[in-house]
């Protein structure tokens, strides 16, 4: 919740954190959530090519650059802390309980659709 605002603002940060739903790559592409979105046919060869490009430069300019980047974008330990306390303090809600059960019972946590579409069947269980 401490990343997200900063990466794709207040509006779409509530969206996909109250709505819950699953982003599909051309929505998140879109509100800079990932930062891009590719066919599966084009993905490794993307990455490959990226992760020889960058491997290829200096590994002190890499480092200073990422941790430049980190200074200026990221969330301070505290925020990130609040964020996680409060993480924590919705898990033993009663209301969470009985949507984790009902996910569990529905076969979360195992290989099948319930993994694969979770925005999806959190939006199910209904209020």
């Amino acid at each position: 919740m401490a990343r997200l605002p900063r990466l794709i603002g207040r509006g779409r940060a509530l969206e996909v954190l109250l709505g819950a739903d699953d982003v599909r790559g051309e929505l998140a592409e879109r509100y800079g959530y990932v930062n891009r979105s590719l066919p599966d046919s084009e993905l490794d060869a993307f990455v490959d090519a990226l992760a020889r490009r960058i491997a290829s430069f200096d590994k002190g300019a890499i480092a200073d650059t990422k941790r430049l980047v980190d200074v200026a974008s990221l969330p301070s330990d505290a925020e990130i802390s609040l964020e996680w306390d409060a993480f924590l303090a919705s898990l033993d809600r009663p209301a969470s309980q009985l949507r984790i059960k009902a996910l569990m019972e529905r076969g979360f946590h195992r290989p099948g659709d319930v993994e694969d579409r979770l925005g999806y069947h959190v939006g199910q269980l209904g209020g």
